[in-house]
């Protein structure tokens, strides 16, 4: 499930303050925090520390600002300096865990998370804060357990409800988010994210949809951002279900727009890293010595979003030896941490060249494996991992890299369509889509050409036509025994809380092949740019 970045402020949680806040300051903080002016907000928190040492507040504010600038090491001493003024602060004790968490140190983080779990009694904010942990480090079961605390113990307060509907999803619990989300509706018609949540959960049939209460919400609150967005996407959704396509596509088009005027984004960014990276990874760099980690154990599949990447993740996972640890931000955590003067993206990609790959992929291994429960190999099924395609060859020689190709323009569709929570900005414009998907296409033939052979390559209409085929075919690759639970994915209970956590609990089915059609006459453009012959 994916919820909307303009989500609700977190609930204050225990008491941190220990002696008299200095309002202003903190209230100048806090304005240079939110806009991000790094300069500032350090310029004023150096003078709060060096003034009021004995002030917890002011180390709270300079581990944020070390998250800010990702300097966890530094996060977790200021958070040191905090917790000896407050010792039982839940607010320092859990951005500590978000610090352990960010340098990789899964099984500490886990184990300050549980302990305070049996601490939080009957705060719920708290409980609701520990599933959020519990998220990051992998664990949807106890996400679960926590958010389910939490709400029970605050039932009226709908950032629960939200979370709690988040995990039941990704556990597979689809008709308990349901009756959830249909209630925080009722409750609260401002919910927007539970609009569109609720949309993703089923197929919406003639007899059991809610397009005319998403009209009439639209028709009232439609005025307001984030609602325009939720909502409209929700309704897009729901008519696409009902095979009312043109209408789908008008509610698609204003949630998209909208979604798209929120953002200060430039396609240009990205495609000239892209460009950046193929010119970096060229064929000087493969014929180096590149001495990497010889772990075997990771399955990178990657790919753009609605490629088939959650589909193969299933399907393998479903294998005796084989773990999914979602979409891990692991390799790019590792890599970040060992390029710590890397000022943009563009350094970032020139510095990692000259990295010591044994030590990166190592430093990737312990951290992935701290989520991992012990299995043969494990899946890291981040999409955007095909920017990396190259560092993984170097640092990771002996990992698998499965990459999802579908036909463009279903997929570009289908990511079109998607409300993606964090990530992927080209998707809410058809110009900035094709742009992007041309650049991608680049990278892929570049790595393919530099890489010949490491690159696994696989067809998600190949996978739809011919599933025993090509799942023989994959196991082969990953050095895999055939079992036939590979072919009953859609029983696989492990969790997943991707965008396609409701699809990946049903069996197989091609009707998402050439679905694009059915909305041609509103592609024109999308048609022209990716070059499709009809």
């Amino acid at each position: 499930m994916r919820r909307s970045e303009l989500a609700a402020p977190r609930r204050p949680i225990g008491n941190v303050i220990t002696n008299r806040a200095p309002t202003s300051t903190l209230s100048e903080i806090g304005l240079a925090l939110r806009r991000r002016d790094v300069p500032r907000a350090r310029a004023l928190i150096t003078h709060l520390t060096n003034t009021r040492p004995d002030f917890v507040e002011g180390w709270i504010a300079a581990a944020r600002l070390s998250q800010m600038t990702n300097d966890f090491a530094a996060m977790r001493d200021q958070l040191a300096l905090a917790l000896r003024l407050a010792p039982g602060s839940p607010l320092a004790r859990l951005m500590d865990a978000e610090a352990l968490i960010h340098l990789g140190e899964i099984a500490a983080a886990r184990a300050s998370i549980e302990a305070m779990e049996a601490e939080a009694g009957t705060d719920a904010a708290w409980h609701g804060r520990l599933s959020e942990a519990h998220t990051q480090c992998g664990d949807y079961v106890s996400a679960e357990r926590c958010a389910r605390r939490a709400f029970n113990l605050a039932p009226s307060d709908p950032a629960f409800a939200n979370a709690l509907s988040a995990a039941l999803v990704a556990n597979g619990n689809l008709k308990e988010a349901e009756s959830l989300l249909d209630a925080l509706i009722a409750a609260r018609p401002d919910q927007y994210d539970a609009y569109y949540n609720r949309a993703t959960l089923r197929k919406q049939t003639p007899h059991s949809n809610h397009v005319d209460a998403l009209r009439e919400r639209i028709k009232s609150d439609g005025h307001v951002p984030a609602a325009s967005v939720q909502l409209h996407y929700a309704l897009a959704h729901e008519l696409d279900d009902l095979e009312r396509h043109d209408e789908s596509f008008a509610a698609l088009k204003a949630g998209a727009d909208a979604r798209r005027s929120l953002m200060s984004y430039k396609v240009s960014s990205d495609t000239d890293t892209m460009e950046k990276i193929a010119g970096v990874f060229d064929n000087a760099f493969f014929n180096q010595m590149h001495v990497g980690c010889s772990d075997a154990s990771p399955i990178f599949i990657m790919g753009f979003p609605r490629s088939g990447t959650t589909l193969v993740d299933r399907i393998l996972s479903a294998h005796p030896e084989v773990e999914s640890l979602g979409e891990l931000t692991d390799f790019p955590m590792a890599l970040q941490l060992q390029s710590r003067t890397a000022g943009s993206k563009q350094d970032l990609v020139a510095q990692s060249a000259s990295l010591d790959m044994q030590a990166l992929g190592q430093a990737y291994i312990h951290r992935a494996r701290q989520r991992s429960t012990g299995s043969r190999f494990f899946i890291d099924k981040a999409p955007a991992n095909f920017l990396y395609a190259g560092l993984i060859a170097a640092a990771l020689p002996n990992a698998r890299i499965i990459h999802l190709n579908r036909a463009p323009m279903d997929n570009a569709l289908g990511m079109y369509k998607a409300l993606f929570r964090m990530g992927y900005p080209f998707s809410y414009d058809l110009g900035d889509l094709a742009t992007y998907m041309r650049a991608k296409d680049r990278l892929m033939e570049h790595w393919r050409s530099v890489l010949p052979g490491r690159i696994i390559d696989v067809n998600y209409e190949s996978i739809v036509t011919d599933q025993e085929a090509e799942t023989r075919r994959l196991l082969d690759a990953c050095g895999l025994e055939w079992t036939p639970a590979c072919l009953d994915f859609h029983l696989n209970d492990s969790p997943s809380a991707t965008a396609s956590a409701a699809q990946v609990r049903r069996p197989l089915y091609t009707s998402s092949i050439g679905r694009w059609k059915k909305y041609r006459k509103h592609l024109g453009p999308l048609i022209e740019a990716l070059e499709i012959e009809e």
